[in-house]
This record gives structure tokens, C-alpha cells and sequence, in this order.
């Protein structure tokens, strides 16, 4: 199978509500990249990533140049050669995450075009389903309340809520939803806003309400995260401390968390992500893919990983709902918070991006 044409087409996406993130300016929009992968034989396939400086820690411009300077060089590549392909284009890019991201997707959806699966299978298959997170933005009590149990009547039962900016209101709001919806699992995501001392003190206070405790002190502070993990009652998962294989090995040889959270964007697609899975794994340590704000072919790609290894325990893949107009359909099924993969081949989705 040979590439004849790569398109590569940028669309600024608007979200739905500004997004707040602890000690980051509102978020009002995410630039996606999407590549079209055609062929002299006759499929095509798609990829995508996206970029945001204070999402993803790359600029939209410098992610779209080198997925330009990619898409020239990959006619030269064979799609379904993945690793070599890959490695090529790394170096070119110096391994730009958000590059390696959408051009990993495109050699993917190819390869299970031309084995007529859908990708989780040709991954691994473990299972067809999983259950996912919603998250819920910083807001105030009143708000978080009112938000959690109108996700509820949609039929989501793990709620992620976002805090890190004032421990203290973030523990009343957790208590406030715990409260008013006992029943369902909540995770807390502090973006790294905490101390360690604030993030003990949270951990305590919500014992017995939180399913686990995700980046709760800053990404570049390793010490004081271990140290909330060795103390904590919660489970404590690394998020922006995850950023591709290396880090995951320095997180887990010294045992610093109780799980690694994955994003394809930042990691640099799914061939790294299943690296980062495979230390998870070999370290007993939980894997959760999760995603940023993005199209659903990007949480599709999430998907397939999370449905093809035994070691993710946890789903967090809701980040195509936060988008006001999402170019992309995909082909998954989400109903009562479950995810669910359908057998059509390649990553599975119709991709609209207007004239």
C-alpha cells in the first residue's frame, strides 16, 4: 500500500462553555489537526491531534508546520511499516507529541482498514466496553451540584470534578455532589494545584468518597507528589507528569503513584500510549486514558486503546462533548456513560469539515 496524497487541515473548535483549569486562563477554544492519509490503491485514513499551550504545552503553529513537513515526507514511507515509518518522521519533527499524535493515528486507522478490523480489536480486543467519567468544570457549589445531576439524568455515574484552586471549597463541593448523588463514583482532578500539604489534607477529607485523586501537586514537583502518595488514603494517578515512556519508567521505578494517566496527544499517539501502558502494567500500576478537549476521532484512538488492554481500569474519554461543533463522527455508541466500540474497520468515523 503506498500513500499518494496527504492533506493536512486545521479547524479552530470552539467549546461549549469556557473551560477553568486550576492556574490556567479560561479555555474558550483548541485548535484540532486533522490528516487525510489517500492511497494509490484506494483507501484513505485519517488522523488527528491538537494543540494548546496551556493544554497540550505546544503552540498550534508549530504543530501544523511540522505536520506539513510530515505530510511531504510520508509518500516516501510504507503506512503499514508503523515503527519505522514513525521513527522517521520523529526525527524530523524532533518528536513533536502533537505531530507523531495525528500521523500514529493515520498509520493506524490504514493498517485496520487493510485488515478489515476496527482498531481495538487489532490491538488487542480485551473487551468492547468501558465506562467513562464526565467531567465537571471549576464552578462554584451551587453550580457543581446542579451540573452533576443533570449529567446523572443523562446517565453518567462517575463524575470528575475539577479543583486546585482552593482545596478547602473543592473538598465542600466533592462532600456537596457526594450528597446529593451517593451513589456514584467521583474522582477529583486538582491539575496540579496543590500543595503537598493542602493535597493531604483534601485526600483525608474526602476518604471514602473519592475513587482516586488525579495529579493533585504540580507536574515538574516529583517529590512532593510521591509524598502525598505514600500518605494518602486515596489513590493518587500522575496526569501532566505523564508525558511519554521515559517519565512513566521515573514514575514507576520509584513508585510515586497508583496509576499513570495517558493522553495520546501528549504522549505521541498510540504507539507510545501502549508503551506507557506496558510499564503500568509490569510496575502493577493502574493505566486511565484520558483525553483533552477534542474531536471524538481523537477519543476514538483513546478508545481503542482503552478497550484492548486488561490493565486500564479507568475511562475519563468525554472531551469531544466540551466541543460546540465536532467535524468528526465516530462510530462508538455512548449511552448511561458506557462507551461501546462497533465493528466497523479502522478507528471508525465520518469526518465533515465543510467546504
Amino acid at each position: 500500500m503506498q500513500i499518494s496524497r496527504v492533506e493536512v487541515i486545521p479547524v479552530e473548535l470552539q467549546t461549549r462553555q469556557p473551560a477553568r483549569l486550576a492556574g490556567k486562563p479560561e479555555v474558550r477554544s483548541i485548535t484540532a489537526v486533522f490528516i487525510r492519509l489517500e492511497t494509490r490503491q484506494g483507501p484513505s485514513a485519517w488522523g488527528c491531534t491538537v494543540a494548546h499551550p496551556d493544554l497540550t504545552g505546544e503552540a498550534p503553529e508549530d504543530v501544523l508546520r511540522g505536520c506539513r513537513e510530515c505530510a511531504a515526507l510520508a509518500p516516501d514511507l510504507h503506512p503499514t511499516n508503523i515503527e519505522y515509518s514513525l521513527d522517521e518522521l520523529a526525527t524530523r519533527v524532533n518528536a513533536s507529541p502533537g505531530v507523531m499524535c495525528a500521523f500514529d493515528l493515520a498509520f493506524h486507522d490504514l493498517l485496520s482498514l487493510a485488515a478489515g478490523l476496527p482498531l481495538y480489536r487489532l490491538l488487542g480486543g480485551y473487551r468492547d466496553r468501558i465506562q467513562t467519567s464526565i467531567t465537571l468544570p471549576i464552578a462554584d457549589e451551587f453550580e457543581t451540584v446542579g451540573l452533576a445531576r443533570e449529567y446523572a439524568r443523562q446517565g453518567f455515574r462517575m463524575l470528575k470534578i475539577k479543583g486546585g484552586q482552593n482545596p478547602e471549597e473543592d473538598v465542600q463541593r466533592v462532600e456537596a455532589v457526594h450528597r446529593a448523588l451517593p451513589q456514584h463514583v467521583l474522582r477529583l482532578d486538582a491539575d496540579g494545584g496543590y500543595t503537598a500539604r493542602q493535597a493531604m489534607d483534601v485526600a483525608r477529607a474526602l476518604d471514602g468518597i473519592l475513587e482516586m485523586f488525579e495529579q493533585p501537586t504540580p507536574p515538574e514537583d516529583l517529590v512532593s507528589l510521591h509524598e502525598v502518595k505514600k500518605l494518602s488514603p486515596i489513590p493518587v494517578l500522575a496526569d501532566q507528569c505523564v508525558r511519554g515512556p521515559e517519565s512513566a519508567l521515573e514514575l514507576a521505578a520509584h513508585r510515586m503513584v497508583d496509576g499513570l494517566s495517558v493522553k495520546l496527544a501528549t504522549c505521541g499517539g498510540l504507539r507510545s500510549a501502549r508503551q506507557v501502558d506496558a510499564i503500568a502494567r509490569a510496575a502493577h500500576l493502574a493505566t486511565m486514558v484520558s483525553c483533552f478537549i477534542e474531536p471524538a476521532m481523537l477519543v476514538a484512538a483513546g478508545l481503542s486503546l482503552a478497550l484492548s488492554s486488561p490493565n486500564v481500569r479507568y475511562g475519563d474519554l468525554d472531551g469531544h462533548l466540551s466541543l460546540a461543533r465536532d467535524p468528526s463522527r465516530a462510530g462508538f455508541v455512548l449511552q448511561d456513560g458506557w462507551l461501546q466500540a462497533t465493528d466497523v474497520p479502522g478507528l471508525g468515523y465520518t469526518v465533515d469539515l465543510g467546504s
